[in-house]
């Protein structure tokens, strides 16, 4: 199987623990790419200010209205809002180590790092993460009844 790296050269596609892995859909090459999907992939690359592109999108610009929604959804998600930008990347660490993703987890890990976010957060973090599926796994094994007071 082959790859993109992230300076765009090809190499063989292999896990993070050197084990072959294949995505379902073809990573493809920005010349492989419709010209719609090309329209996305460079307002990507503009928003972000940098030339590289990781394998979600690519792997997304083989359906290019799927691609256009989900970049203009977490593009407004993660843009300017209330919460500060290292806390919208904090959260979707959790959500992703909650769902087991580990592409997302990496790739948010890396956004949350250039964010700030320190190793002794990261730390912190994690035992937060640990700590809430701990308390939530009892709390539903039990089927603890929720207090009034928190309704």
């Amino acid at each position: 199987m082959l790859r993109l790296d992230p300076a765009g050269s090809v190499g063989d596609l292999a896990g993070s623990q050197g084990t072959p892995t294949m995505a379902t859909m073809p990573l493809l090459a920005d010349d492989q790419m419709s010209p719609e999907a090309r329209a996305v992939i460079d307002d990507i690359r503009t928003t972000r200010q940098t030339d590289f592109l990781n394998n979600f999108w690519r792997a997304l610009a083989n359906d290019p209205a799927l691609l256009k929604r989900t970049w203009e959804s977490l593009k407004a998600v993660m843009g300017p809002g209330q919460l500060d930008p290292k806390v919208k990347e904090l959260i979707y660490i959790a959500v992703s180590v909650a769902q087991s993703c580990e592409y997302c987890i990496h790739s948010h890990t890396a956004a949350a790092t250039a964010k700030g976010m320190t190793p002794a957060m990261h730390g912190e973090l994690l035992a937060v993460i640990a700590m809430a599926s701990q308390t939530n796994g009892l709390a539903s094994a039990l089927q603890v009844e929720t207090d009034a007071v928190f309704l």
